[in-house]
């Protein structure tokens, strides 16, 4: 029988090594899994590379993963947000490094790495100081930058609710970047609001399938 379920935060994320590449679901705080981040900041795993919108608010979350010196590297779009003092205090420091990627283009290279698609051509950032060093090349008239595919490790995502094979709904803008992070990782692991009984979910309805999730968490969430 398939069962995804898992008891609780700690144990979702009971295996996840140091030096992973973790992708991170979420656009601020809206749909971060916050709960799973904290139970990996609770485990001191080291070296992580984290990929996700922006850097973090507050003490928990991805704000707590960078506090508890977990994250060696940050991939996103918005490296400073209301709330971001953790992350600033680290960079200034040269504690941490930072790659910026424009919002469309860090979705893309998730979704590419998902597809099997090595990488992909963009006029996004072109002739910007975000093309330093990438190759280029002309497509009809124009130039384009060369972007790799991202594969993470692990992906942390959040839902709404999800059942025990694994498929998962979402709630309005809380879905943002989540269904994009749960197809580009070896291992997704997400937590929802609620756990239902199988053929609950409405299959038209369902956003993340289950061949792409590997456990799920049932959580009271901090930001519902």
């Amino acid at each position: 029988m398939i069962n995804k379920i898992r008891e609780s935060a700690e144990e979702a994320v009971a295996d996840v090594k140091d030096g992973s590449i973790v992708l991170i679901g979420g656009f601020g705080m809206t749909g971060e899994p916050q709960e799973l981040c904290d139970a990996l900041a609770r485990r001191k795993v080291r070296d992580l590379t984290i990929v996700t919108n922006n850097a973090g608010s507050g003490e928990a979350g991805i704000g707590r993963m960078l506090a508890e010196g977990c994250v060696a590297k940050l991939v996103c779009s918005y490296p400073r947000v209301p709330g971001s003092t953790v992350f600033e205090e680290l960079y200034e420091a040269g504690k941490i490094d930072l790659e910026i990627v424009p919002q469309g283009t860090i979705a893309e290279r998730v979704r590419a790495g998902a597809a099997g698609v090595p990488a992909f051509y963009t006029r996004t950032a072109w002739g910007t100081p975000l093309a330093e060093g990438k190759e280029v090349r002309e497509f009809d008239g124009k130039e384009y930058l060369m972007e790799r595919a991202i594969r993470g490790d692990v992906a942390l995502v959040k839902g709404l609710k999800g059942d025990r094979w694994g498929n998962l709904v979402y709630t309005k803008s809380m879905r943002n970047f989540n269904p994009v992070m749960a197809m580009g990782a070896e291992m997704t692991i997400a937590q929802v609001k609620t756990v239902v009984e199988l053929g609950e979910l409405d299959p038209e309805v369902i956003v993340t399938p289950s061949i792409f999730v590997d456990r799920v968490v049932e959580v009271e969430p901090m930001n519902a």
